[in-house]
């Protein structure tokens, strides 16, 4: 099913705002996960709606958050989310961190007590659509095989930064610090798809290509990705007093209750560090020299990191978006969800 944008944002809001979500963190929401399904990460756009609207009804995202933001030094502070919805959290203490930045030249903000926030790059673009460099950094529940381990213990715990250079151009990058995030997993799985083997491992330990056999992921670049993915954790929970590692809640295990997820954004301003507009213009000339690379065999064009999202964004604001079938029926029916998380293992269908 082909949808346009606007079309796209409008379901998804109105189904979360069926479940609960007032209209203003239905909208937030809804530009987050339209953001992702736009740039072709659908693990992280429509594909989550049925997740969410199943959590928010039965009360394990906060509907009426006291959202609290407390400065706790000269380039630091702490936004409390109240278990609300993480998109909306996140979001508002990137604006935080900018308005810091923007006055002390960096700030360090820490976003505790929120659940799933979906695409980080959403978040680190807020920053370079400001001129400001941003860095974001998210816990997540444990679903990872540490290298030379056969048991999970930390999660995807993913890292984004983006960069402006000249104009409305950016540099931006969003990785899971797995092969793969759990959301490419589940996209799979909406499109009965299989996964490479080098992605996941079944219950036995062994690569597996079945999405619906996955009971554990693999770091990117074995032990490489997994010390990523221990800084990622210190970052964004031990820092912030929160659940770390294995301790941290299981996205499926009770949706009554609040994911308490930690997030950390950094965000940078060049002008403190060096010319401002020369700092863009080097940005975008580190794009143009990246393009003008001669490509190995078989490739086209080398890409600057984030460049094949901007790409398919453009496509789809002409062509529309690519939606699943079963996911566009979900989003035009009436129904709210159909009990297919709550109480599941991690890796649930």
């Amino acid at each position: 099913m082909i949808i346009f944008k606007q079309q796209l944002h409008q379901l998804i809001k109105n189904k979360l705002h069926l479940a609960g979500l007032n209209q203003i963190h239905a909208d937030t929401v809804a530009d987050v996960l339209v953001h992702a399904d736009a740039k072709g990460i659908h693990s992280h756009g429509a594909v989550r709606v049925e997740y969410y609207a199943e959590r928010i009804s039965k009360g394990g995202t906060n509907t009426t958050p006291n959202f609290v933001y407390t400065e706790t030094g000269p380039c630091s502070a702490v936004f409390d989310g109240d278990n609300g919805a993480g998109h909306v959290a996140a979001k508002e203490a990137m604006e935080r961190a900018i308005e810091m930045a923007t006055q002390k030249g960096v700030a360090v903000v820490g976003v505790r007590r929120i659940g799933h926030s979906g695409a980080l790059s959403y978040f680190v673009e807020q920053a370079s659509q400001a001129g400001m460099i941003g860095i974001s950094l998210c816990q997540s529940d444990p679903m990872v095989v540490p290298f030379g381990g056969s048991e999970v213990y930390y999660g995807t715990n993913p890292i984004a930064f983006s960069a402006p250079g000249v104009g409305d151009k950016h540099i931006t990058f969003d990785m899971a610090t797995t092969v793969q995030a759990w959301g490419k997993v589940l996209d799979a799985r909406s499109r009965h798809a299989e996964i490479p083997d080098t992605w996941a491992v079944d219950k036995t330990g062994k690569p597996t290509t079945d999405p619906f056999a996955v009971k554990g992921l693999l770091p990117i670049a074995g032990p490489k990705g997994y010390g990523l993915m221990m800084m990622v954790d210190v970052l964004s929970g031990i820092l912030l007093g929160l659940p770390f590692g294995k301790h941290v809640s299981s996205m499926y295990h009770d949706l009554t209750q609040g994911r308490e997820l930690g997030q950390l954004h950094i965000v940078i301003n060049p002008a403190y560090f060096t010319d401002a507009t020369l700092f863009r213009e080097h940005i975008s000339q580190v794009m143009s020299e990246l393009n003008d690379i001669k490509p190995a065999e078989g490739v086209e064009k080398v890409l600057y990191p984030g460049e094949n999202s901007q790409i398919e964004e453009r496509r789809t604001e002409q062509e529309g978006i690519e939606i699943v079938d079963e996911i566009y029926d979900y989003l035009i029916s009436d129904s709210l969800f159909n009990h297919s998380y709550d109480n599941k293992n991690p890796f649930a269908s």
